[in-house]
């Protein structure tokens, strides 16, 4: 392999780490989001932790690991795209980024003080990343098919 493609697949784990932090963060402020009442401080303060979390390293970090996952799969020691446990990971790698827009759309609905889901709902929704993360490392490393 070459020393480029190496680096790429460094950056590439190292956002997917960085991605993966911010998803199962975000969640978690929102459980504790939910037991402040709207406009008061502590709800301003999760209001700004939360926009800072997904600007500054959930977002980045998506955009990163989309970049430097292509770059391996287009790079010519990459794996070959057509193979089914590469498609069943981007598959769901979709659905991971879909949740993603969930959360950016949750959080808009903090931040103008409209959520309307029990904090039960974030701790669920808080396990959906870790299940999907499972999956994917299971069809990378051991690539069942």
């Amino acid at each position: 392999m070459g020393e480029l493609y190496l680096w790429i697949k460094a950056l590439h784990i190292v956002s997917v780490i960085a991605w993966l932090a911010g998803m199962l963060y975000l969640p978690r402020l929102f459980v504790y989001h939910c037991g402040v009442a709207a406009g008061s401080e502590a709800s301003e303060t999760f209001k700004v932790m939360e926009r800072r979390l997904m600007r500054a390293i959930v977002n980045p970090a998506m955009g990163a690991s989309w970049v430097f996952g292509i770059a391996l799969v287009a790079a010519p020691e990459g794996p070959d795209w057509r193979e089914a446990w590469l498609l069943a990971k981007f598959g769901l790698v979709l659905v991971l980024s879909g949740l993603h827009g969930m959360y950016a759309r949750w959080l808009k609905d903090f931040a103008a003080d409209r959520n309307v889901r029990p904090a039960r709902f974030y701790r669920i929704m808080n396990e959906v990343p870790t299940v999907l993360t499972i999956l994917i490392v299971v069809l990378v490393v051991v690539r069942p098919f």
